[in-house]
């Protein structure tokens, strides 16, 4: 595969090159996300191996439950596939479950994607994901993190990080997740920072989908694959494979479930 894969751009000017390939990016400075920027609590500096997400093109964030359904997990392969060949990045957690499928499924379809990481990018965390994590960087796509090397995964690192999932990408797509469910946090962020939510079409038929069928009786879209979510962004999807995925041209602004359910969702989180 090759290293510019497309929805991904390099380095800034004014990211700081460190040490085993690890860059920074300060919050305001042109290589920051803008989007992650205009969130409520964006982190002050970013650490990260590998391209940042081009902020011209729109990114999906495909997330959900560690333990999936084998329904749910063959769609978030597929949607991982499916987003790539659009030419749409995918950002996830590097979780196992749905997270790893979601990066599986776009690499498999040539595009690149982007994880956020509960722990730093020098200590990649599960480590049975660290080959792909390479895999990850090896196709152009990147790791993020916010905390400084050396930093070992905590179980409040989790829940924190994926404020920075949603904060990056346009949509998220809830792919299954159960009433407990960490993904039900990026749930709410994405929510709360005004970003489209979506949620798959097998977490709402799923035994383990009862927070994803909450999220669904709530208001949010059920979609089954891509192209609904791009032509609720007003991005004609044929138009764009038949150019090979490589031009994203966005002429909506999506429709977020908005702040009633995100006050619900807290409600019911405890947090």
């Amino acid at each position: 595969m090759s290293g510019t894969g497309r929805g991904f751009y390099p380095p800034g000017k004014d990211a700081l090159e460190g040490l085993r390939g690890i860059f920074r990016a300060v919050r305001d400075s042109s290589a920051y996300p803008p989007l992650l920027g205009e969130i409520y609590d964006p982190p002050a500096l970013l650490y990260y191996r590998g391209k940042l997400p081009d902020p011209a093109v729109p990114a999906i964030a495909l997330v959900g439950t560690r333990k999936p359904s084998a329904a749910a997990s063959r769609q978030a392969l597929e949607l991982g596939r499916e987003f790539a060949r659009y030419g749409i990045p995918v950002i996830s957690g590097l979780a196992l479950g749905i997270d790893a499928l979601a990066h599986r499924g776009c690499l498999e379809a040539g595009g690149c994607t982007a994880a956020v990481l509960g722990s730093s990018v020098d200590e990649v965390y599960p480590a049975s994901n660290r080959g792909l994590a390479r895999r990850i960087l090896e196709a152009g796509g990147s790791l993020i993190s916010e905390y400084p090397c050396g930093t070992g995964p905590r179980k409040w690192h989790f829940p924190q990080r994926n404020r920075i999932i949603s904060g990056i990408a346009r949509g998220t797509v809830i792919v299954e997740a159960p009433a407990s469910s960490g993904a039900l946090h990026t749930a709410r962020f994405a929510l709360e920072q005004g970003r489209d939510l979506f949620v798959a079409s097998a977490g709402t038929a799923s035994p383990l989908g009862e927070g994803t069928r909450r999220l669904a009786r709530d208001g949010c879209r059920v979609i089954s694959r891509a192209a609904e979510v791009l032509a609720e962004w007003g991005i004609d999807g044929a138009a764009v494979e038949r150019n090979g995925g490589s031009r994203v041209e966005s002429g909506g602004t999506g429709l977020p479930c908005g702040a009633a359910l995100a006050e619900s969702l807290r409600q019911e989180l405890g947090v």
